[in-house]
């Protein structure tokens, strides 16, 4: 039986962003298919989260948000990081990682 995502995805949704955002500004469609690519579709982005995430990562001073044209030649707003968001990056991938080898590790036979 496929397992919900949703609770791991709701923990790691501000680092994937970051993450997203680390290279170019995107708008939140392009933050959508840049996760759900990156995690070989084992990760669907829902936009009322991504859409909090987004909120949540502005109001932290995190990314920074403006208007542009998209490649469909809408209006859309695209994020970027900001420096205090590659301080963050750094900061939560290097507590994410650990956390990861803490768990693997525990995976493992005894």
């Amino acid at each position: 039986m496929p397992r919900d995502t949703s609770d791991l995805l709701r923990g790691t949704l501000d680092l994937l962003v970051l993450r997203a955002l680390a290279t170019q500004p995107l708008h939140g469609f392009g933050l959508s298919r840049w996760i759900e690519d990156r995690t070989h579709n084992e990760l669907e982005i829902v936009d009322s989260a991504l859409y909090k995430a987004l909120y949540r990562l502005e109001d932290a001073g995190a990314i920074a948000a403006e208007w542009g044209v998209s490649e469909n030649n809408r209006k859309a707003k695209y994020y970027s990081l900001t420096p205090r968001g590659r301080q963050m990056l750094r900061a939560e991938t290097a507590t994410w990682k650990r956390y990861v080898a803490a768990v693997s590790g525990a995976l493992e036979p005894a």
